[in-house]
């Protein structure tokens, strides 16, 4: 399914009750529940086309992936920065991420989720994301982030991010 491309500091995968550490070229499969030290940085790359970027903290199950269709990655505590783009003319595979505060339907898109500014952010830099939370959904678009402020809340209306907070929230997953 994936790899690890590069890491920094201590990450490990769990799968059916077994943990094993990782380090760069490992493999990560459908059902890991990855999880990394406060401290790290890892960089995975899903189905060829998908790479994530995950800070410390984190803790991010891959979740009914396959490999040309994509699937469903479960952020359930941290950030991660998904780039999800189009390789060798195919389209990317489809891909949702799920979390305490809500869905986020990804289209060829490269975006930011995790804790800013003292609530779950989502930044796009690249395509466009449908943020539901709270049974509302908005569209986020390039330049642009919202807000969860806890889980089961309402998104904000998307606004643009300034130059520090973007910055801030892109230092947290490189």
């Amino acid at each position: 399914l994936g790899r690890v491309e590069d890491m920094r500091g201590e990450a490990t995968a769990e799968a059916g009750g077994t943990r094993r550490a990782l380090a760069p070229a490992m493999p990560v499969f459908d059902g890991d529940l990855v999880a990394t030290g406060e401290e790290a940085r890892v960089r995975l790359r899903l189905a060829e086309a998908i790479e994530v970027l995950l800070g410390g903290g984190v803790r991010l199950r891959i979740d009914r992936f396959l490999a040309r269709r994509g699937g469903t990655l479960v952020l359930e505590r941290g950030a991660a920065l998904v780039d999800r783009a189009a390789r060798g003319g195919a389209p990317p595979p489809d891909l949702t991420v799920r979390g305490p505060f809500g869905l986020i339907a990804v289209r060829g898109t490269r975006f930011f989720a995790g804790p800013s500014n003292g609530a779950f952010g989502v930044f796009v830099e690249r395509g466009a994301v449908l943020l539901v939370g709270g049974d509302q959904g908005v569209e986020v678009l390039p330049g642009f982030g919202a807000d969860v402020a806890q889980p089961g809340a309402a998104p904000t209306a998307p606004v643009r991010w300034g130059q520090a907070r973007i910055a801030a929230a892109l230092a947290s997953v490189t």
